[in-house]
């Protein structure tokens, strides 16, 4: 599993496993998208990442008249959009969910075979099995892979970084049951959509969720300390550890922060800006 990562070259990072980084590195992708090959005699192919020529020819290169199915994770425009190129050129049969609307969604993706919680991808070779983690997309799977216990988690958990949460499809609560029903598979590693493998599943899963509860204790502390604050000024407040430049981004993940407290009566918004509900009816500072 700790194969380098490089673009191009399709490596065998377990039994009959391998791993294609496509070259489309960047802020939100980090080295690239990981396009993972499962199986040898038939090859199912896990997010064909972006429609680069380059890219879908190297995976073709990799499995020549091996490619029988082709599963997204999510339909982000870095991991669904070589889907139908690719199903066109090897018949490949495409599985996973449709894409939820929004112009950050691949609309070109759809899906032979729609898949839901629990289904399943058996051959002789590999068995996958679909779970369902909304969060970061509403129609996020990752794969668990049952001879290995591996998760092919997509976006879902990234190596090195966490993802963004973007409103109105990214939901944070839903991210965080999502994360932590991963306790409950009994995995041995985490094989993401960017970066390399991560062999401490729950441990991973624990950081994560306080990673993201201290951030939610920081939102509502910065607001017990200065009411009536607009996205921008929390963000500045919230993320004083983020580098600037990165703001943009953590806004999102912010706003899904308050729209959580939002639902669970604990922050309200007023006009541009956002307040503790226990504030409501006291006077500005």
């Amino acid at each position: 599993m700790s194969a380098p990562l490089t673009t191009g070259v399709a490596v065998e990072i377990g039994p009959g496993v391998r791993r294609l980084l496509a070259p489309n590195p960047g802020p939100m992708t980090g080295p690239g998208t990981n396009t993972y090959l499962v199986g040898e005699n038939e090859v199912a192919v896990i997010d064909p990442g972006p429609k680069i020529a380059r890219h879908i020819a190297a995976i073709q290169e990799a499995a020549p008249d091996r490619i029988k199915w082709i599963l997204v994770t999510h339909t982000h425009p870095d991991h669904s959009p070589a889907a139908c190129e690719l199903a066109a050129a090897t018949g490949a049969q495409l599985l996973g969910q449709p894409p939820p609307a929004g112009k950050l969604q691949d609309q070109t993706f759809v899906a032979n075979r729609v898949l839901n919680d629990g289904d399943a991808l058996e051959t002789d070779e590999f068995h996958l099995s679909a779970v369902h983690t909304p969060g970061h997309a509403s129609n996020h799977l990752c794969y668990r892979h049952r001879e290995l216990g591996w998760l092919y988690t997509g976006d879902h958990i990234m190596s090195g970084s966490t993802v963004v949460i973007n409103p109105p499809d990214g939901d944070m609560q839903d991210y965080l049951d999502s994360l932590a029903r991963l306790k409950t598979l009994n995995l041995s590693a985490l094989l993401p959509g960017h970066g390399p493998p991560i062999d401490d599943p729950n441990g991973t899963v624990d950081r994560l969720l306080a990673h993201r509860l201290k951030r939610e204790s920081k939102v509502l502390a910065c607001l017990s300390t200065h009411r009536d604050l607009t996205v921008r000024q929390l963000t500045k407040c919230v993320y004083d550890d983020v580098p600037t430049s990165l703001h943009q981004l953590a806004a999102r993940s912010l706003t899904a922060h308050l729209l959580k407290l939002e639902k669970e009566k604990r922050a309200l918004k007023t006009d541009a800006a956002w307040r503790l509900v226990a504030d409501v009816g006291k006077p500005s500072a």
